[in-house]
This record gives C-alpha cells, structure tokens and sequence, in this order.
C-alpha cells in the first residue's frame, strides 16, 4: 500500500514526511493566508494617526519630558527598525530631542544587547543623542518598587522607565505559551521588571490548568492578568506600537494606543490568523517549528503550541530547524539528576515542588518550561527531530526523545499504531495553536 507524503517547511526549503496510507490524516492545519500591508510605513503611520484608545502623542506629549522606548530584544519578529524612525521623526516634530529618549530592550532575564544590536534594532546609522541602557533584573538599586498586585507580586521595574514621563513600547502580538499572547503590557512586565516580580507572575501559570494558555481568552488567564494590573500601576503614559505579522513574518497591521484597549484588537486579529479550529483530537500530531525557526528555545513553541490536539496518550512529531542551534535556553544546558523514566514516574510529585526548586543557571522562564514539559510528557510521547541540536542537550532535555530522522519517529509511532490512526499536521506550529470545538 502506497505512503501517503506530507511536505512540511524547513527554512526556505521543503521537507517530506512519509506516514502510511492507512492513518487517516483529519487536517493539515496551517495559519489564515492573510496578505501583508502594501507599505510597512505607510501602516506604521496610519497607526500612530489613529491610536486606539488614547489621543495622537502630538496631542500629549510636550517638548522637554523624559520619554522611554521600550523595545524588545532581537530574539523577536517585530519589525522594530521600521517602526522607530517614523517614531522618531514624530516625536522630533513635537520638539523632542534625541537627549530626552532613552532606549531599553525588553530583556526579561535574556542576556543584554550591545550598541550594535541597538543600532540595528532600531534602524538607526547613529544614536543622535538618544541614550540606552540594559535592564538589569537583578539588580534593585536600578529598579523602581511600584507596589504588589492583588495575585501577591511585588513590581519592581527599570528605574528609567519608572521615572520617564512616557513609556513608549514597541513589540509584537503573536500566540504566547504562557501570556496568551504576546504585547502590550507585556514588554514592561517581565520585559524590564525584576527577577522577583518575573518569578512570581511567571509561576501564576504553574498550575494545572494553567500551564498552556496559548490563545487562551486574556480574561482567563492568571499571569496576564497579574501584568496588566502591574502595569496600570505605573506612572508614566504608556503607549504602545504593535505590529501583527503573518506566518511569513509579513506586517498585516499595526495597532498603536492604550496598552489594553490596543493591545485586544491587535490580539483578535492575531487570534484569527492563527487559531485554527480542530474538532476531534488525534492519536498522532505532526507539528513543525516553521517559522520560529531561529533556535531550540523558539522551536519548541510548536510542541508546547499543538499539544493540546493530542490525545491523551498519542504521540506528538516536533520537527525543529533550529538553524543557530540551542539559543538562549537555560533549561536545555542544565542537566537534571532525573532520568526520562524517573521523571515520568515523578513527576506528580515534583510538579508541586517546581515554583520553589533552586537549580543554578535556570532563569525564571526555564522554571516554567521546566513545569511545562514535566506536565507534556505525562499526556504522550513525544519525539522531536532536531538536527542541529547535539548529543549533550539530548542529555539534558529527557522530556522528549530526540530522533536521529523522520523515518526514525514514524517508525516509532507504527510501533504504537500498526493499524489505523488519527493523525493532525500543523506546518506552522511555531505560530499556530488549535481551537478545540467539542
């Protein structure tokens, strides 16, 4: 009997996936085709002429304030060097001088940028007086205590920001494994808060039924939620700019104004391209990691995005380009003293532990992905074929079992289904997360 071939991104190539003729595929489910914006700035403008929720910033901002940009860090889509010159230009029209903006990459606790990265970033050949500094989130004497929210986190963030007259954030909304989805507020909050207000708002989602949140209602999740009303206690005007993008990384629009009211009509568009409705889950979900195709870190979004579509007990192909490698992934160089089998076993006794473990070199986020994968790999099997990725990080990431090809994982997953079997693909699984319909 004749295989049936699947044909799945790999960089700007294809690549096959054979499974045989009798599993019966239920959908190849891929993002809304949606075409880009014909002009990035002329959308970029259009934005900032017809804020959402707030006046024009002609309107508000005055010559002489203290004005923040926070922007997020190179390991984002979000076309930031076509968004701050017009930016730019703006403010410079209301007379603000280059000496009065300060730049500050949304880091959370990634590593910080150089002025190199910041030039490009922001697409600028010089500073032109604009200053920048690296958040750290370590250190509070550089941080500013804003209060605690009601869920109990205390809100520490940049100083400068805090002190601004304006923050300005420019980011991206996409689908977010642990914010629902990513923008708005969420720059300032992990972006340049302290490692203390990270922790805690991270392991708000370090629950049961809360630790895959991607595209889940805002209204539902705890940890979005908790950032939100941290950043309603800043001082500062905050106005955003965020750019939505489709799966070819291609601006469809731009949304600029209130952090909130922004923010949720960016989050429906982004939530239309990229939820995509399954109405049975299946027995084996294919997932690739286009286009989050950068690094390890980025890839796995298209397990931790699909899972949801697996059933209990299925098995789950992660195909990851990961093209530079691991990336900024802590989880992925520290290894556990727990094997696959004894994590497994353990793993209802160690989820509650998660949030209070101390492991050297695990940042805040790779806490929670920590309790991620000890939850994803109670509900199946799950293989991942990443070939750039070397021996020692399959060593030090036994959530999944890394195989050496396709064929390697379907022939694994024959083993459990040697007859028939329900099987979804999702070639885009970096960006797409099911919407489950029963």
């Amino acid at each position: 009997m004749a295989e049936q071939v699947i044909s799945l991104p790999w960089g700007v190539d294809r690549i096959n996936i054979r499974i045989p003729a009798r599993w019966k595929v239920n959908g190849i489910l891929e993002p809304t085709a949606l075409p880009p914006v014909d002009d990035t700035r002329k959308e970029i403008s259009r934005s900032l002429t017809e804020p959402v929720g707030m006046a024009r910033i002609e309107e508000w901002i005055k010559p002489g304030q203290k004005i923040a940009v926070v922007i997020d860090d190179i390991s984002r889509p979000t076309p930031v060097h076509e968004i701050f010159p017009i930016l730019f230009s703006q403010l410079q029209k209301i007379g603000v001088e280059g000496e009065q903006i300060t730049i500050i990459p949304a880091l959370g606790v990634h590593r910080g940028m150089e002025e190199s990265e910041i030039l490009k970033r922001t697409g600028l050949e010089r500073l032109q007086g604009i200053k920048w500094e690296n958040p750290n989130a370590d250190d509070q004497e550089k941080q500013a205590f804003l209060g605690t929210t009601s869920r109990g986190t205390p809100v520490w963030l940049n100083r400068t920001a805090a002190e601004s007259d304006v923050i300005i954030s420019i980011g991206c909304i996409e689908p977010h494994i642990i914010a629902s989805f990513g923008g708005g507020y969420k720059n300032l909050l992990p972006g340049i808060a302290g490692r203390v207000s990270i922790a805690h708002n991270h392991a708000l989602n370090c629950q049961p039924g809360t630790f895959n949140m991607v595209g889940q209602p805002i209204d539902q999740n705890p940890m979005r939620q908790d950032l939100e009303e941290a950043g309603k206690m800043i001082k500062p005007e905050v106005f955003i700019i965020n750019a939505i993008l489709n799966n070819l990384q291609q601006v469809v629009k731009v949304v600029s104004g209130d952090p909130i009211a922004a923010h949720r009509e960016g989050v429906r568009i982004s939530a239309n391209l990229y939820g995509v409705n399954v109405n049975q889950k299946a027995d084996i979900v294919i997932s690739d990691s286009h286009p989050m195709d950068s690094d390890l870190r980025q890839g796995v979004k298209a397990l931790a995005n699909t899972i949801r579509a697996l059933k209990k007990g299925g098995i789950l192909i992660t195909v990851v380009r990961a093209q530079e490698g691991v990336g900024v992934f802590g989880l992925a160089n520290k290894k556990l003293p727990l094997g696959k089998k004894a994590l497994k076993l353990l793993a209802p006794v160690i989820l509650p532990l998660v949030t209070k473990l101390k492991l050297k070199g695990m940042g805040e986020e790779d806490r929670f992905f920590l309790y991620f994968a000890l939850q994803a790999m109670q509900m199946g099997t799950l293989l991942m074929y990443a070939p750039t990725i070397p021996q020692t990080i399959h060593e030090n990431l036994p959530f999944v079992t890394f195989v050496p090809s396709l064929e390697k994982a379907i022939e694994i997953a024959k083993e459990k289904y040697p007859g028939k079997a329900d099987v979804l693909v999702f070639p885009n699984g970096g960006i797409t997360y099911p919407i489950l319909e029963f």
